[in-house]
């Protein structure tokens, strides 16, 4: 446990911050964005609590949005004692038109959080709200002014005049909170154990895991993807494990030299005992607290070597962040699980880590057993998709997410 969790104490930060509101809100409506995730939820239900009825609670379906999910946050956020009514707002044509043609992490994100807001503009103004209330939490202002990324729900302080661009003033009841104590702080508001123990989910939601371009039939693969990790590693200790999807379309090249190098020396194989491919679509990275976009190595072995690859698994997410160091081309290594002969249009990524404050992570050195028989799920499944791989790359110099 981390000394700001143990130092907080929620039930003073619930009684100051509730008047805080009251105070800046006065008899004002407000209108908040509910994904279902611990921030928005917490903040939903602070706010409720000081301005009451005049908080109008929206779901913006993105379609970026995991199977199911506007009806399972509209259940859950209805149950006492939270008994938050929900508005689903359909949005899925917007988003999609806006996104169109864009591949770069950084243009979809802005794509993302203009449409995103604008969507909650025309809605607030129908509501007659003039207040938004933000799920803002304090990485998310790190990484956006650190210039790491563009988080979608920081406006303010980046120079975006909220008020000005769509309509509405902003409120961030809990920005000065990490994960952990926003956890805290749900339990002591009664928000659903649900809600309140969810593994983080981005706010511009599985687009930023649908890397490079985005397209329908690319997020129902993803969609599927997601849902069968979300299954098969819930009880692996980690703070974060989803799917991403990548177009398969990996490439040779004197570049992979290097890192081929360095890997066989690491691991004491022949040169023949393993492959280096780079992958087409480039991810995002963190480099001295800067933001960077680079390529994707994937790294197979050879059936030979598949009865060490649990030794092998630890030895590589071990070493790396030296690895990517010394091979700057690069800012993810993927271990290829498993690919099938045909090839289809997409490939899909494991990503499994464990953090703390999510300002920097580890992957889970996952055995090779489970990851090859949820990689077996996700092929037969995921009719469109060719390979699986599983991210072996810390944060730094890799992000939690793709993009």
């Amino acid at each position: 446990m981390s000394s700001e969790t143990e130092t907080f104490d929620a039930n003073s930060f619930i009684q100051l911050q509730t008047e805080e509101i009251k105070k800046t809100l006065r008899k004002d409506k407000a209108i908040i964005a509910v994904s279902g995730g611990v921030d928005s939820t917490t903040c939903a239900a602070l706010t409720r609590r000081a301005i009451g009825k005049n908080l109008v609670c929206v779901f913006i379906d993105t379609n970026f949005m995991r199977k199911g999910e506007p009806e399972t946050v509209k259940k859950y956020l209805g149950k006492p004692p939270l008994k938050l009514p929900l508005k689903i707002v359909k949005a899925q044509k917007r988003f999609m038109k806006n996104l169109e043609g864009l591949t770069d992490a950084e243009e979809k994100r802005k794509a993302f959080r203009h449409t995103f807001y604008s969507t909650l503009g025309d809605t607030a103004k129908k509501e007659k709200c003039e207040w938004l209330v933000q799920g803002t939490i304090a990485p998310d202002l790190i990484e956006t002014k650190g210039g790491v990324k563009t988080q979608h729900n920081v406006l303010e302080q980046i120079g975006i005049d909220p008020k000005k661009k769509y309509g509405y003033k902003v409120v961030e009841p809990v920005a000065s909170l990490y994960k952990p104590q926003v956890r805290i702080l749900s339990r002591k508001l009664g928000v659903p154990k649900e809600m309140s123990e969810r593994q983080p989910f981005p706010g511009p939601g599985l687009m930023v895991r649908c890397v490079g371009p985005v397209s329908q039939g690319k997020l129902q693969q993803l969609k599927i993807a997601t849902e069968i990790i979300e299954k098969t590693l819930k009880n692996y200790g980690a703070q974060q494990y989803f799917a991403a999807i990548i177009e398969d379309n990996p490439y040779e090249g004197m570049e992979t030299y290097g890192l081929s190098k360095d890997l066989s020396e690491l691991l004491n194989l022949e040169s023949e005992d393993l492959n280096v491919s780079i992958l087409e679509n480039m991810a995002t990275g963190v480099v001295e607290e800067k933001r960077i976009y680079g390529q994707m190595a994937g790294i197979t072995f050879s059936p030979a070597i598949k009865e060490e690859m649990d030794k092998v698994i630890v030895k590589l997410i071990a070493e790396c962040s030296r690895l990517v160091k010394d091979n700057s081309n690069y800012i993810r290594l993927l271990l290829e699980i498993k690919r099938i002969e045909k090839r289809k249009p997409y490939a899909a990524i494991i990503r499994a880590i464990h953090t703390d404050k999510f300002l920097t992570a580890q992957p889970l050195k996952i055995n090779w057993k489970k990851l090859n028989s949820t990689s077996s799920k996700i092929i037969k499944q995921c009719t469109k998709v060719s390979t699986v791989y599983y991210d072996l790359t810390p944060k730094p110099p890799a992000t939690i997410e793709f993009e």
